[in-house]
């Protein structure tokens, strides 16, 4: 009993790892890493602190920037630990219960940015298809039931794939291909039938991905469709340039990610590697790039954090 008791203790670590081959380098490697984490968390809060102290930026759009903000400062802090301390410290152990915590935030900030970017499109294609009623429609009260909505559909997809997760035994290998415990990758470690957390697993991105992503390619047929009615080739130009930034921030979400599930469900042969950097790519690329894109791309942005950064640098 007592070697039973030990045994289930000792399988209910996992081992996570930074980048396979070169665990020498760690060290090296935990700079760009630190920059790249330092830039996202930097841009996203002074993003989401200059929409909520300027009033000038308290429309439907910004409302709409700051919870794609909110949502990538969680991606980025619900694995900047575990990431730093394998690389700092060669801290590779995690339990099965920080296992389960991690993929909650992880997945179900993955599952909110989703649904921001859909709900970011839709302000879009009232701004450009219907803009004497924009304001009617994307009233304060309704920006705040669709974040209550994402949030709500988060917990609905989560709360599941956790209990079925938790259900599941492991009992042999239990060496992670991450920094952090990503579903795919950890169901494969199980030694109990997987198939009913694997399906609901895919639901679960279909239910997210599978439904947001037509939306929002809907969203922009549609945006296109509306465009080209137009006369004018610079009013064409200047509705194409409102869009621009969001196609750049879905664009940099949904490859990285759709990319890196396929990997775990169909490159199983794929090397370490390859998994190894996918991972990094899909977690660090959108909120490292999203406040850039839209601190460059939007005037009106660009202006107020000018402001801000010459009043920090006068005092």
């Amino acid at each position: 009993i007592r070697f039973i008791d030990n045994l289930t203790s000792l399988l209910s670590t996992f081992y996570l790892t930074a980048i396979p081959g070169i665990e020498e380098a760690h060290a090296w490697i935990s700079i760009p890493f630190c920059c790249l984490y330092t830039i996202a968390l930097l841009g996203n809060s002074m993003i989401l602190l200059v929409i909520i102290t300027e009033q000038s930026l308290h429309e439907p759009m910004y409302f709409f920037l700051s919870m794609l903000s909110a949502t990538d400062l969680g991606l980025t802090v619900s694995t900047m630990s575990t990431t730093l301390s394998v690389l700092w410290f060669d801290a590779r152990d995690i339990t099965i219960d920080g296992c389960i915590v991690q993929m909650f935030f992880l997945h179900g900030f993955t599952f909110m940015e989703s649904g921001v970017l859909v709900a970011m499109a839709f302000d879009r294609f009232v701004a450009i298809c219907d803009p004497l009623r924009y304001t009617t429609i994307l009233t304060n009260a309704r920006i705040t039931q669709l974040g209550v909505a994402m949030f709500i559909r988060m917990i609905v997809l989560m709360l599941p794939l956790l209990l079925l997760f938790k259900k599941l035994s492991f009992s042999h290998s239990n060496g992670l291909s991450h920094s952090y415990c990503y579903h795919p990758d950890v169901i494969k470690l199980s030694c109990s039938d997987t198939k009913v957390s694997s399906i609901y697993g895919l639901a679960a991105l279909i239910l997210s991905t599978g439904i947001d992503t037509p939306c929002i390619v809907l969203s922009y047929i549609l945006i296109i469709r509306s465009v080209l009615s137009i006369a004018s080739p610079k009013e064409q130009k200047k509705a194409f340039s409102t869009c621009g930034s969001h196609i750049g921030v879905v664009a940099i979400f949904y490859i990285p990610s759709i990319s890196l599930s396929l990997t775990h469900r169909y490159g199983q042969m794929a090397p370490k590697i390859v998994h190894t950097m996918m991972a990094n790519i899909y977690l660090m690329l959108p909120p490292v790039l999203n406040p850039i894109i839209y601190s460059m791309k939007t005037t009106q942005l660009r202006k107020v954090m000018g402001k801000v950064d010459s009043i920090v640098s006068l005092e």
